[in-house]
């Protein structure tokens, strides 16, 4: 080969491998050692998101498989994340009492959010939240707040109401029965708005009550039910996360009536309803107003038309006539023509508590702890 031919081609050739070895100085320089650009990329964006989405925890009574309370918190915590992109901490079967405060204590070091789910938590999320004034907590039931702590719940004597008129027009000999779970305000005024309802379209009504003293225990529950069912109940109705009163109801073939979720699919054939949270929306909203600096400490009592609460389907057994006659009272609900909670209110004792007209607060609500006439049990103090 000609001596200049072949200096030509070799310059070439260095040229080419001053080219790559250029190009190979730039990429080294967008990476750190030991690691590939996409490997970089994903380093690097981590952190601008996590500064944009809060650290959110959730703390569960019970296990969203109980098909009842857990399971629809645990439901709206799923709505959170898909519309808000955050990837939520849950811890559960979280009892209630000093093992709820050490949790809460714990999940107060790691995240900016934490909801309780019970009321049972408190006190432990008040001294919690004492100590952690940059963290907001968010407490279910509840009626304690603070600067840092707000309390959420909904209007589910509305739902209880509407589905003690199904129970009024199901029963055949006037005798219903409930399962209540803990003596504490939302449960009583749950049982009083039940018994309205039902003695709206049947005065003859009569409700006989006794207490599980459980959130989720189905063989203590299904008990308290049998022990209503031995006394000819013929509608049982419950207020537990579990199914069991009405799966022992269905057992004896009678109506029963569930809880916090649908729960047709556990008696299908002697299913009437039952009250049923929705809980995402509240989530999401509440999430928002956190991150965009617009939350405030308050107690939100939400109602039917915000969507917090509901009346599950009826089941397929329950007349027509009976499903038309609850779905005209529900659009009064939604209309706010309609107020449960309005005088004339009596209570077991044939005391007057509201005159005619005169409608109970939200405080007075929420602080209920009597019974209205027609109930049959005492609660206990």
């Amino acid at each position: 080969m000609p001596k200049k031919l072949t200096l030509v081609l070799t310059a070439i050739f260095l040229m080419i491998m001053t080219a790559c070895s250029a190009k190979s100085t730039d990429t080294s320089v967008a990476t750190t050692p030991g690691s590939s650009p996409a490997a970089t990329q994903a380093t690097t964006a981590t952190p601008q998101a996590d500064k944009k989405l809060p650290r959110v925890a959730f703390v569960y009574i019970g296990v969203p498989g109980d098909g009842g309370w857990t399971y629809e918190h645990d439901q709206g915590r799923i709505m959170l994340e898909k519309e808000l992109g955050i990837k939520a901490t849950t811890v559960e079967n979280i009892p209630e009492g000093p093992d709820a405060e050490r949790v809460f204590e714990e999940l107060a070091q790691k995240n900016e959010i934490v909801f309780g789910t019970s009321f049972g938590y408190m006190d432990a999320m008040v001294n919690v939240a004492s100590k952690h004034p940059n963290v907001k907590f968010l407490h279910a039931t509840g009626y304690k707040t603070s600067p840092n702590l707000g309390t959420y719940m909904g209007r589910e004597y509305q739902s209880a109401y509407l589905v003690g008129m199904a129970a009024g027009k199901m029963t055949k000999n006037n005798h219903l029965g409930y399962v209540g779970a803990f003596p504490i305000p939302e449960v009583i005024y749950t049982i009083n708005a039940f018994t309205l309802g039902a003695q709206s379209v049947n005065p003859d009504i009569d409700v006989s009550v006794v207490w599980s003293n459980t959130w989720f225990d189905p063989a203590t529950e299904k008990q308290a039910a049998i022990s209503l069912l031995d006394k000819g109940v013929d509608v049982l109705a419950a207020y537990q996360d579990s199914p069991a009163s009405i799966q022992a109801a269905a057992e004896r073939k009678v109506w029963g009536i569930g809880n916090d979720s649908d729960m047709n699919r556990f008696a299908p054939e002697t299913y009437i309803s039952n009250p049923k949270w929705n809980w995402g929306p509240y989530y999401v909203k509440t999430v928002k107003s956190i991150m965009d600096g617009t939350w405030k400490s308050e107690a939100y009592f939400g109602s039917m038309k915000d969507g917090i609460t509901d009346i599950a389907p009826l089941g397929k057994n329950v007349p027509a006539d009976v499903k038309v006659l609850v779905e005209k009272k529900k659009q009064d609900i939604l209309a706010g023509t309609f107020e449960v909670f309005q005088g004339p209110l009596i209570d077991q004792d044939g005391k007057v508590r509201y005159e005619q007209g005169k409608k109970m607060t939200d405080e007075e609500i929420l602080g209920t702890t009597w019974f209205v006439k027609g109930i049959k049990g005492v609660i206990p103090k």
